[in-house]
């Protein structure tokens, strides 16, 4: 299993910063923010499952114009997968034809272009051997994180949350948590801020850090773009062992091995990496 970071900021500004979304392999996306869109086209068309934390705009901007720009090229809907609120705001709010076609809908009922698939937290779907559990997260909205496991190692993304202790149980729980991503929003400057929105601060993070049973390498996602520097130097301070990294787009993490759709689509993301290099 191959995870491509697509998007891991924030926010928006200049070409290193993209909202969150992860490339599994050649076919899955975890969230859909505006990292996507640096995607061929054939590596758009590729995509088939997308599995998305909650309904925040810089988690699934990018999903409405996944499925338009794709749907004429697809031979099969793409599933998106969310919790029940999720999906719910999906539907009320965009694709509800004011603000986008309800491609759940088209070309037509019984052959839609895009399927909702609702998950719980805890659940655990099975993808030709790539396991991925839902892990659950606190957040302003619904939330969840995910936990990617193939062969004996696996990778934990928690998505948007504040310290959670169902979601330190769950990944205390993981025998094989080789990989953590954990987002840090704030400074200490800005901790209400933080707290009111149900993210992450450096103080809230080594908290979080500290408590984990196991020792997996983390990487901080999710810096807002006008005060990164000041997280980022409190993060560093941190007395926390090994110490946090911050996870930049481009960046590959391998569990085991990949499993691609065909080269075509390999050479395809790749050339991603080419351009932002």
């Amino acid at each position: 299993m191959e995870i491509r970071v697509l998007g891991c900021s924030g926010g928006i500004g200049g070409a290193a910063r993209r909202t969150t979304a992860f490339c599994v392999d050649t076919d899955i996306l975890i969230d859909c923010g505006t990292g996507v869109g640096d995607l061929p086209f054939e590596a758009l068309v590729g995509l088939d499952h997308v599995f998305l934390t909650h309904a925040h705009l810089d988690h699934i901007a990018l999903l409405p114009m996944l499925i338009d720009s794709t749907m004429s090229e697809r031979t099969h809907p793409l599933m998106v997968y969310g919790l029940p609120e999720t999906l719910d705001v999906l539907r009320r709010h965009i694709f509800n034809w004011a603000i986008w076609p309800d491609f759940t809908r088209l070309p037509s009922a019984e052959a839609p272009a895009l399927r909702l698939v609702p998950v719980v937290h805890g659940q655990t779907l099975d993808l030709d051997g790539r396991r991925i559990q839902v892990l659950p997260a606190r957040h302003s909205v619904p939330a969840a994180g995910y936990y990617l496991q193939c062969g004996d190692a696996g990778f934990a993304f928690t998505g948007d949350t504040t310290v959670c202790s169902s979601l330190l149980a769950a990944l205390n729980a993981l025998p094989n948590l080789r990989y953590l991503v954990v987002e840090t929003a704030f400074p200490e400057a800005m901790r209400a801020r933080a707290e009111a929105s149900s993210h992450l601060h450096p103080e809230a993070l080594g908290h979080f850090l500290s408590a984990l049973s196991g020792s997996p390498d983390v990487y901080v996602t999710h810096l807002k773009p006008n005060c990164e520097g000041a997280a980022c130097a409190e993060i560093v301070a941190l007395d926390c062992t090994p110490p946090p990294r911050f996870l930049q787009p481009g960046q590959i993490f391998r569990l085991a091995v990949g499993k691609g759709r065909d080269r075509e689509t390999r050479e395809s993301l790749a050339s991603v990496d080419a351009g932002r290099a």
